[in-house]
């Protein structure tokens, strides 16, 4: 895809999601997202000296934020939604969860004390 259209992906989804260039999900910003993979902005290993991986280096090539879809989202959440969606029953729960985070705000985040009975 040529450079033209990548940055017209990406502003496009800026300007969906407020201008501001984090996941949807999570909130990382882009070197966030570097830096969960152990890897500087620039794409050089974190702690390179220390495991021996001086000549390891994120390809640029390597999307760590979608801008194509209807938010940005990043690769770590791409990721978490994979593990979820290959458990055997990851649906389920996720629907679970979503449901208690919409309908049962308060037993969740209430009293701790309120919880326990």
């Amino acid at each position: 895809m040529s450079l033209d259209k990548e940055f017209d992906h990406y502003f496009k989804a800026l300007e969906r999601s407020g201008n501001e260039d984090r996941c949807f999900m999570c909130r990382r910003s882009p070197a966030e997202v570097k830096a969960f993979f152990g890897f500087h902005e620039d794409g050089t290993p974190i702690d390179a000296d220390r495991y021996g991986i001086e000549d390891v280096v994120l390809d640029p090539e390597i999307d760590i934020m979608s801008y194509r879809g209807t938010r940005p989202v990043c690769a770590v959440c791409q990721l978490n939604f994979d593990t979820i969606f290959l458990s055997s029953n990851g649906r389920a729960v996720l629907t679970r969860v979503l449901r208690e985070l919409e309908e049962e705000r308060e037993r969740l985040w209430g009293n701790p004390q309120d919880a326990e009975s």
